[in-house]
């Protein structure tokens, strides 16, 4: 029972290819903008909920099509971080933000103890619990978490130059291989734990997981100027499986 979301409204997650048998499991936290019908847009407007603001632009095209071309099992986050992030600390402020680049959320404005707590058990909890089972359900092989996420090419007026980034936390190791393996393919530079790096202060999804079941976690964050059209999703979804085959993993 979700008591936030109506019976004719999409689970909190959805789960694709689950019995995919490649070593790479798949994550997307921020693939949608879907706002709760109860929750009325948060007050906010078509174009603002189409923004980067309210997801990850791009992201689910990258993780679904990498699904396919991989074999990989994938969990994809069916609302929006607007709604509660499920990449933040629950407790945290950036769980439900009050504003976003800018940008006041009014549904999000005085919620209480008890609107904040519907939100994380209809749509946080679920989807770690999916992730949960999932790696569980792996305990017996070796599984590498792969988190797709995008960026702005522009944040606070500073260019950000990487086409794409890999970022980590202690997951040292496995980065510098997605590094080497990403640089050898680009003529750009490729982010070293840019634009974000993985603070389990800040970050849920990675600290988490890989700590609970672990498992090495890399999250891959791509520049959503370079995947705003399908060819494009296409090229960047050949480069990191290249790069995946190239890690020695594939």
């Amino acid at each position: 029972m979700c008591p936030l979301l109506a019976s004719s409204e999409p689970a909190p997650f959805e789960l694709v290819n689950a019995t995919g048998q490649s070593d790479v499991v798949l994550i997307c936290d921020h693939a949608s903008n879907r706002i709760p019908l109860q929750l009325h847009s948060l007050g906010l407007t078509a174009q603002e909920l189409n923004s980067h603001i309210a997801w990850d632009l791009g992201a689910l095209w990258v993780a679904s099509y990498l699904s396919k071309r991989l074999d990989a099992p994938l969990v994809l986050s069916n609302y929006s971080r607007l709604v509660i992030d499920c990449n933040r600390i629950p407790e945290s402020g950036d769980s439900i933000p009050p504003s976003s680049a800018g940008i006041a959320i009014p549904g999000n404005l005085g919620i209480s103890v008890q609107e904040s707590l519907s939100r994380r058990q209809s749509l946080f909890d679920p989807y770690h619990a999916v992730i949960d089972r999932l790696l569980q359900a792996r305990a017996d092989r070796t599984s590498l978490l792969l988190s797709i996420h995008s960026f702005t090419p522009v944040l606070r007026g500073i260019e950000r130059p990487w086409p794409i980034g890999v970022c980590y936390g202690e997951e040292r190791l496995w980065a510098r291989r997605w590094l080497t393996a990403l640089q050898t393919q680009l003529t750009a530079p490729v982010g070293d734990n840019e634009p974000y790096p993985i603070e389990s202060d800040v970050d849920y999804t990675i600290p988490v997981h890989a700590q609970k079941h672990g498992v090495p976690a890399i999250m891959l964050e791509i520049r959503q100027g370079e995947i705003c059209n399908q060819a494009a999703v296409k090229n960047w979804g050949e480069i990191i499986a290249i790069a995946w085959q190239r890690c020695g993993r594939g």
